[in-house]
């Protein structure tokens, strides 16, 4: 109680925010993009490929060591696209940075997906991505942001 005799709020942690990077893996016109595995959580849901920020990583240094884990490639991290925070309705939230990546050295080796696939810009609508995703989804088929 404070000291007019009121409880004092209490505060309570909100969910925890992950920090992650993803990549728009750009070729011919069309980006790379993961489908989930099915037994893991938002499973057989598409996504861009990346990952976890780790401590004391930049978000270009964990999207190259993501890119490198998940795919097999020594990506180019180009410029930032885009940022997006996004709160999930059953708690978490995730604050996203995603970047151009242009150029790549060595082949796409599927290390995490279900499956990934190149897909047209103008048709990333008709997969179901996450729902962090889906306002990116839309910009990137009208062609807005690469």
């Amino acid at each position: 109680m404070n000291p007019k005799g009121h409880k004092a709020p209490t505060h309570v942690p909100g969910p925890a925010l992950r920090f992650v990077a993803a990549a728009l893996i750009v070729r011919d016109g069309e980006v790379l993009i993961g489908q989930r595995r099915a037994g893991q959580p938002m499973g057989l849901l598409w996504e861009f490929p990346g990952g976890k920020i780790e401590p004391g990583e930049s978000p270009q240094e964990a999207l190259a060591r993501e890119l490198a884990e998940e795919l097999g490639i020594h990506a180019e991290v180009g410029p930032a696209v885009t940022r997006i925070r996004h709160h999930y309705r059953r708690g978490g939230a995730v604050d996203l940075q995603f970047f151009a990546v242009r150029k790549f050295a060595g082949e796409i080796d599927n290390q995490i997906y279900e499956q990934v696939r190149w897909v047209k810009l103008v048709d990333l609508t008709d997969y179901e991505f996450l729902a962090a995703d889906r306002g990116l989804i839309r910009d990137l088929a009208a062609g807005k942001l690469l």
